[in-house]
């Protein structure tokens, strides 16, 4: 890694651990400050609401000219989450702009995200059809999701 990837990276962290969002933490792997382990709240007043959910944030090397893969180690159930995790949000991919994203906007679009599903966008097709036909049973899908973050390490 350049040493300026490594510079902007370590003051995109102190910056974000000086004034997290509310709700939201990050730091970085021991060993590699290109690895990001987060913990985000489930938005308040949603289904997510009471929610603990752990995810990792890979940034490449060509940060931030390339945007991180964003990706729930915790289990999740949501149109725009694919079943292993991965976070499909169009900051995250056509419209990324390094100019205007850090790591809390990064990690608050995505806490954001669950409450602001795209259900005409899906990766997991399930939560998307049940989002838009049966919103009752996405929401019942949710809250097992957020009891079981409850209870994981």
């Amino acid at each position: 890694m350049s040493a300026t990837v490594r510079k902007y990276m370590m003051k995109n962290i102190e910056k974000f651990q000086q004034d997290p969002p509310p709700g939201i933490s990050a730091a970085p792997e021991e060993s590699n400050i290109m690895l990001l382990n987060a913990v985000i709240s489930g938005p308040e007043d949603t289904p997510w609401s009471g929610g603990t959910f752990k995810l990792t944030v890979r940034f490449p090397e060509d940060f931030p000219f390339t945007p991180p893969g964003v990706r729930f180690v915790s289990r999740m159930f949501h149109p725009n989450i694919y079943e292993d995790g991965r976070v499909c949000l169009d900051i995250l991919q056509d419209q990324w702009s390094p100019i205007l994203l850090h790591i809390g906007s990064i990690l608050l679009s995505v806490q954001s995200l669950l409450s602001d599903a795209n259900p005409d966008s899906p990766v997991n097709s399930e939560a998307a059809r049940l989002f838009s036909e049966n919103k009752r049973e996405y929401n019942r899908r949710v809250r097992e999701i957020v009891e079981q973050s409850q209870v994981a390490d």
